[in-house]
């Protein structure tokens, strides 16, 4: 009999999503761009949010579907832009779901010991700006 041990990854903490949060509008403010950041944990409940002040409105929830996305299919959402083009693979997908997906670049998973533990989102940028910023915090956190 095979005996497998289970090693236990930190989940994504307030401290982590905090620090998220910080980088991204750091990288942000570097640009001259206001943005709206969002980090969710595993389960994909907020941890963190924050709207610069200057942002537009919408970022908002651009920046919280960027994060849902990613985290749901444990993929950057620049990636995904393709697949839900007609013929893609995800094309019904946006539709198909009651949660809200969305599609643009800005949207990142965050693992930790090669384990999903959460999710970042990024808007009000462009969107290769938006996934810029969401990088630089990923990075910044590992």
């Amino acid at each position: 009999m095979s005996t497998t041990t289970a090693i236990a990854v930190a989940p994504l903490t307030i401290e982590d999503a905090e620090a998220l949060v910080t980088a991204a509008r750091r990288a942000a403010e570097a640009a001259d761009v206001t943005v709206s950041v969002t980090v969710l944990d595993a389960g994909g409940h907020l941890l963190a949010f924050r709207r610069d002040d200057r942002a537009v409105l919408i970022s908002g929830e651009t920046s919280t579907r960027k994060a849902y996305t990613a985290l749901q299919l444990n993929a950057p959402t620049a990636d995904l832009v393709d697949a839900v083009q007609p013929g893609g693979l995800f094309h019904t997908l946006p539709t198909a779901l009651d949660r809200p997906l969305l599609f643009i670049a800005g949207g990142l998973p965050v693992h930790r010991d090669g384990r999903l533990i959460g999710a970042i989102g990024v808007g009000g940028g462009a969107p290769e700006q938006d996934h810029g910023f969401a990088t630089a915090a990923v990075e910044a956190l590992a």
